[in-house]
Formats: structure tokens, sequence, C-alpha cells
């Protein structure tokens, strides 16, 4: 059967952290990246501290969320270091 003409785009969000590890767990960089329609609107940088719009509406939702720093700043403890220690074992060790 035919697609109803409302459903014929396709649209994706996509919301990608990466973790880059230098001597270890030494120096720890967190970066996160929100993705709508392979169209980057909005990022975190941990060694910039806050969030960067790239978009109209991505510079709207980081004013909102560069006004909590607090979370995303201790991300680099619990999230990537905690994966370091997790995973160093299977990738880093052999």
């Amino acid at each position: 059967p035919e697609l109803c003409p409302a459903h014929t785009e396709v649209f994706q969000e996509l919301l990608k952290d990466e973790c880059h590890f230098i001597n270890g767990t030494e120096n720890v960089r967190f970066v996160q990246r929100q993705i709508y329609n392979r169209e980057q609107y909005l990022m975190f940088d941990s060694d910039v501290g806050n969030f960067v719009g790239d978009t109209p509406y991505g510079e709207k939702l980081a004013r909102c969320a560069n006004s909590k720093p607090e979370y995303y700043r201790s991300v680099v403890d619990w999230f990537c270091r905690v994966s370091y220690e997790l995973y160093a074992p299977f990738s880093v060790e052999r």
C-alpha cells in the first residue's frame, strides 16, 4: 500500500557522546553532540565547559543548558572515567 504523504519523510535525532583519553585517564575530554537530520545543532565540550549552539534553535537550548553547568562538568568523572575502567582490559591492554 502507498504511504500517507505525511509519512514519506524520515526524521532522525541522534545524541552522540564521546570520551577522548590522553595518557589513560590523566587527561579526559567529553564531547556530546546533538544532531537532527544530519545537522548538528548543539554541542558540549568539557574543555570549553559549556554548550555551544550551531543553529538558532541550538543557541536557545544552549542558553538554557548553560544555566545548569554542574551536571555536565561532572560527566567526565561519572561517565568517561568509569567507562575507561570497564573497557580498558578489553581494548587498551590487548
